[in-house]
C-alpha cells in the first residue's frame, strides 16, 4: 500500500477517515432504491469533482459507511457537509413528491431547519494506520451480514465488497486501497 505511505515507511496524513451517518431516528430511509440513488449520486459528484477519494462503503437501510480521503482542495464547504446538503435536499424534494406521510416524520423543531434526515455530528474517525485501514474495511464489507441482510459480504448489493472480489466498479466512485 505504498499509496499511503512515506519514504521512511509511515502512514503520511491523507486526510483519510472512517466515516458514518446515520439517518434521524435510525429510519430505514435508505432501504429504498431512490434514496440509495440520491446517496450514490452525491458521491459520484464528489469523487467527479475532487473533492474525495472513496477506498470503500456499505449503504445501510439507515446509515453509511465511508472510507475516504478528503482531498487538499480549498472550498467553503467541507466534502462532509455538501454530502449532507445534497442528499438532504434531494431526499425532501424526491418525499415530497412520492411519499408525504413519511417525509413528515423528518420534521424537525430547530429554526434553521424544516426537516432532518440525517443525526447531527456523524463519526469521522482517522484513519493512521495501515491495521486501521484494513480492519475498518473488513467493518465495512462485513456489516450487512452482521445486520443479516446477506450471507456473504460480496453478496450485498450497495457496497464496495464486490469491486474488492472482482474490481468491477459498478458505481464509478471507488479506488482500490491497494494502488
Amino acid at each position: 500500500m505504498h499509496l499511503f505511505y512515506s519514504r521512511q515507511g509511515q502512514m503520511d496524513d491523507f486526510n483519510l477517515y472512517f466515516y458514518t451517518q446515520t439517518i434521524q431516528g435510525f429510519q430505514p430511509l435508505l432501504a429504498q432504491p431512490m434514496m440509495r440513488t440520491i446517496v450514490l449520486d452525491s458521491l459520484r459528484y464528489l469523487c467527479k469533482e475532487r473533492w474525495v477519494t472513496i477506498y470503500g462503503f456499505v449503504l445501510m437501510p439507515n446509515h453509511i459507511h465511508l472510507l475516504w480521503r478528503m482531498e487538499g482542495n480549498e472550498r467553503k464547504e467541507s466534502a462532509a457537509a455538501s454530502f449532507s446538503k445534497f442528499t438532504s435536499h434531494h431526499f425532501k424534494k424526491a418525499l415530497a413528491e412520492q411519499a408525504p406521510a413519511l417525509l413528515a416524520t423528518f420534521s424537525s423543531t430547530k429554526n434553521d431547519r424544516q426537516y432532518q434526515f440525517w443525526k447531527r455530528d456523524p463519526l469521522a474517525i482517522p484513519i493512521t494506520s495501515e491495521e486501521a485501514l484494513l480492519q475498518k474495511l473488513r467493518y465495512i464489507h462485513d456489516n450487512p451480514v452482521r445486520a443479516g441482510l446477506c450471507a456473504t459480504p460480496e453478496a450485498y448489493a450497495w457496497s464496495s465488497a464486490t469491486y474488492y472480489a472482482t474490481g468491477e466498479d459498478r458505481f464509478g466512485i471507488l479506488t482500490n486501497v491497494y494502488g
